[in-house]
């Protein structure tokens, strides 16, 4: 079944907070295989130029998706059916230990491609006080619709 078009241009409230910490940077650098010291180790960090450690340019996945609304059984996604297609990100800074973010999702975008329905999201990832960290472009792929 097509995914509802509907749903083409609409945003979503800003997901609840999200804490930056030096455990979670450590956690998702161990699980994408990164030994880079910058997102381990605050006085590499320092060195580096950064208040504290940052995040892997990866990182916002943890968080970029969970407002975006691909829930709503009206936008009739078979998550069951979902691959990755694509994903990009767009910084304005780095995202470090100590960051508490909010993300706001809009699907920019809603194709099908033979059996296939591809949807884009973008993600804006700001701090609760509202300065910009990164822009998430987020393609995502239910097989045989």
């Amino acid at each position: 079944m097509a995914l509802n078009r509907d749903f083409i241009g609409r945003s979503f409230p800003p997901s609840d907070p999200y804490e930056v910490s030096r455990v979670k940077i450590r956690e998702f650098a161990d699980a994408i295989g990164d030994q880079n010291p910058i997102y381990r180790d605050q006085e590499a960090a320092k060195a580096a130029g950064h208040p504290d450690v940052i995040a892997p340019p990866t990182f916002p996945i943890v968080v970029s998706l969970g407002g975006a609304g691909l829930a709503d059984p009206e936008l009739g996604l078979n998550y069951a059916m979902v691959v990755h297609g694509e994903q990009r990100f767009e910084y304005t800074r780095p995202l470090r230990a100590g960051d508490v973010v909010v993300c706001t999702s809009t699907i920019t975008d809603i194709k099908s491609i033979g059996k296939n329905e591809k949807l884009v999201i973008v993600t804006e990832v700001a701090t609760v006080e509202g300065e910009p960290i990164c822009k998430s472009h987020n393609t995502i792929v239910e097989r045989g619709a």
